[in-house]
């Protein structure tokens, strides 16, 4: 069983905002994968399927992004997964730019820190989407709940596209890249 959990905060207010772009591509992947949204259940909104014999458990942690690690201990703990992937933005890399870790800290991402603080481990994957723009950032907090700027939008649509491939080749190798 796969558990892939995009972060971000719930709200309509953040939707298309950089901090969301975990969001949006659990939620372009439950599209593609015709899953509907089944229950509230672990503070988190819950797609299930079964993609290639896998169970999937698809989840958008209704927390806000602080406390996404209380989420996602409810939900391992639930589901009791073989393989978590985490999904997220991250300001410490260049607008656009993919990466994945099978492991590490959480860096600055106040979200991935509540994660690995309350799994009580750093060894969890995650893809972390590039949201840092080449112009100065006066005002971290403001920016990552703005609205991804109109010189950036095709960008972000790239990596979100991108992103989401890649958490489909996660699937296909059942937890692994």
């Amino acid at each position: 069983m796969i558990l892939i959990v995009g972060l971000g905060n719930y709200g309509i207010e953040y939707t298309n905002t950089n901090h969301n772009c975990g969001f949006a591509v659990v939620d372009r992947l439950a599209d593609e994968l015709g899953f509907e949204i089944k229950k509230n259940r672990c503070k988190s909104l819950i797609f299930e399927g079964i993609v290639l014999g896998e169970k999937i458990v698809v989840a958008k942690p209704q927390t806000y992004m602080n406390a996404s690690g209380q989420a996602v201990v409810e939900l391992a703990n639930c589901y009791k997964p073989d393989k978590i992937l985490i999904v997220y933005d991250d300001i410490d890399l260049p607008f656009g730019t993919i990466r994945y870790r099978s492991s590490g800290s959480a860096g600055t991402h106040n979200g991935m820190r509540s994660v690995v603080k309350l799994l009580g481990t750093t060894e969890v994957p995650r893809l972390r989407i590039g949201t840092k723009p080449e112009e100065k950032i006066y005002n971290l907090a403001d920016y990552v709940v703005s609205a991804v700027p109109k010189k950036y939008r095709e960008q972000y649509e790239k990596s979100i596209d991108i992103a989401f491939q890649k958490v489909k080749e996660f699937i296909i190798k059942k937890g692994n890249f």
